[in-house]
């Protein structure tokens, strides 16, 4: 009555003990299907090996490691490669893997694929060291042994290939980049050194000499033009001062010219006593105005003129020859003549260098106040060709030390004593197959035919419609039931039609101990 009315646990045990030789008979059936099958199928062995990453032997603090990817990614890029046709091929002909009447190249191929396994070993296993497990199935122990060698020898020379071609191009590579890098920093050399030569003095930090004092550029303006200023004003005194001794030795020299021609023609001495005279005054209010004003005063100027003039006029006074000629000549010979001449030249001498060197002074304040002017836009020219010259050398810097890193990493990859692949366990020779498990097949078809067992039952109840109880006549009927007839023995029954045994037969047994 399944499918019918609602079933209770009653109504279970019921179909469960009238089909319970079904569902027996089904898993035994299945069981014995199932190991069959495990015998039927082809064998396939599996052999496998463990490989271990070593690191390299020269600490990473000292050389840096070129490649750092990690492990996963590493071994699905080597696996692709080895994976490859070009790869696999070579093997499938030497060991003739998967040969058959109707299978192509490709077929062998891509079942080659399929037999290869790679599994990093887990973070619990060896002391965490990093590794992997490399398998091959085969329908032969040895051939599966001899391939998993084989793959195992394509993976270790692989990362070896691998490692020692990535060291090499990133050292080829940082060698072009620095290579690029020279060039940049030898063009922002030149330019920065040309700027330097164009803008000397006007440089940030940069010192200049003036009139023997070295003023940095960049200083505040105001200290800088003060220093100046100071050594001017010292330069300007001591020329005045230089001005003054060579007027008062021509004074004295012209005096002495007046006392030899007073005593040769007194006639012409009056007019000389007179100039001489008023010159003595003259020089007399040139020391009063010196010692109030300064030598550019109006007044002094004025006066240092008409002492000048008159210097003059003393000098080119008219002289006779003769005996006069011979009396000045021989003053003019005298000691006191000769030092006065002199000490004339030297105060003249001292006069001239104070007047070049109060214009070199002054030619350079002029040009440094031109530089004062122009120096916020050198200043800022300046900075940008810097910041472009620090980065580019900065750059470079960055660029050489990574390709002498790549360099040693290389040789440590040339030499054998980078990271490596080390075989821990070499590929064992399978001592039975792996594939099929006849204990797993036999569960399965022990689990299959119960499973089956218990489907054909539900079918079986499902279109069963006998009438067994009460709850069976209520279902059908929808009618109460009035009586119940207890069960007489002797009466004849319908013939059975199938046998009990038939799972899809109709049972017409009638019903017993019911009644409307």
């Amino acid at each position: 009555m399944l499918g019918h009315r609602e079933l209770t646990m009653e109504d279970y045990t019921g179909i469960l003990r009238r089909r319970f030789g079904l569902i027996v008979i089904s898993s035994i059936v299945m069981l014995i299907a199932g190991d069959g099958i495990s015998y039927v199928l082809p064998p396939q062995y599996t052999s496998q090996t463990l490989i271990l990453i070593e690191q390299q032997t020269v600490p990473a603090d000292y050389v840096k490691p070129v490649v750092e990817e990690d492990l996963g990614s590493r071994l699905a890029s080597m696996k692709e490669q080895i994976l490859s046709r070009s790869r696999i091929q070579p093997i499938i002909e030497r060991f003739n893997l998967y040969s058959g009447t109707k299978t192509t190249m490709d077929d062998r191929i891509a079942m080659t694929q399929k037999s290869i396994g790679i599994k990093p070993i887990q973070s619990n296993q060896y002391h965490n060291m990093p590794g992997f497990f490399i398998s091959f199935k085969a329908q032969d122990a040895r051939t599966a042994q001899q391939v998993c060698g084989e793959i195992t020898s394509l993976f270790t020379s692989e990362n070896l290939s691998e490692r020692q071609q990535s060291a090499e191009g990133t050292t080829d590579f940082l060698k072009q980049q620095l290579a690029d890098a020279k060039r940049n920093l030898d063009d922002q050399d030149a330019k920065l050194a040309a700027f330097e030569q164009k803008n000397i003095g006007k440089l940030p930090g940069q010192s200049i000499s003036l009139g023997g004092a070295s003023i940095v550029m960049g200083s505040p303006t105001e200290s800088t033009l003060q220093a100046l200023t100071t050594q001017l004003d010292a330069v300007t005194q001591q020329l005045s001062r230089s001005q003054q001794d060579v007027t008062f030795l021509q004074a004295l020299i012209a005096q002495q010219t007046h006392e030899l021609q007073r005593v040769t023609d007194p006639g012409a001495g009056a007019s000389v006593d007179e100039r001489r005279a008023e010159l003595k005054r003259l020089m007399a209010q040139k020391q009063e105005l010196d010692a109030t004003y300064q030598p550019d005063y109006p007044d002094v100027v004025a006066i240092n003129r008409k002492i000048a003039d008159l210097q003059a006029e003393i000098t080119h006074t008219p002289t006779e020859a003769g005996p006069k000629a011979a009396v000045a000549t021989h003053a003019d010979d005298s000691p006191q003549m000769l030092g006065l001449k002199a000490q004339l030249r030297s105060a003249q001498l001292a006069m001239d260098n104070g007047k070049a060197e109060q214009a070199r002074l002054q030619a350079q304040v002029r040009t440094y106040e031109e530089r004062i002017e122009a120096s916020p836009l050198v200043e800022e020219e300046y900075k940008q060709i810097t910041r472009d010259h620090e980065t580019a050398l900065q750059f470079y810097n960055n660029l050489l030390t990574k390709m002498n890193e790549s360099s040693m990493a290389t040789a440590l990859e040339q030499r054998n004593q980078g990271e490596q692949f080390r075989v821990m366990d070499a590929p064992n020779l399978p001592d039975g197959p792996s594939f099929p498990n006849r204990m797993v097949f036999a569960g399965g078809g022990l689990a299959a035919g119960f499973v089956v067992g218990l489907l054909i039952s539900a079918l079986l109840e499902y279109r069963d419609t006998s009438l067994r109880n009460e709850r069976d006549i209520w279902a059908f009927t929808k009618l109460p039931t009035m009586a119940i007839i207890s069960h007489i023995g002797g009466l004849p029954q319908t013939a059975k039609s199938h046998s009990r045994w038939n799972p899809f037969s109709k049972s017409h047994k009638p019903v017993e101990n019911a009644g409307d």
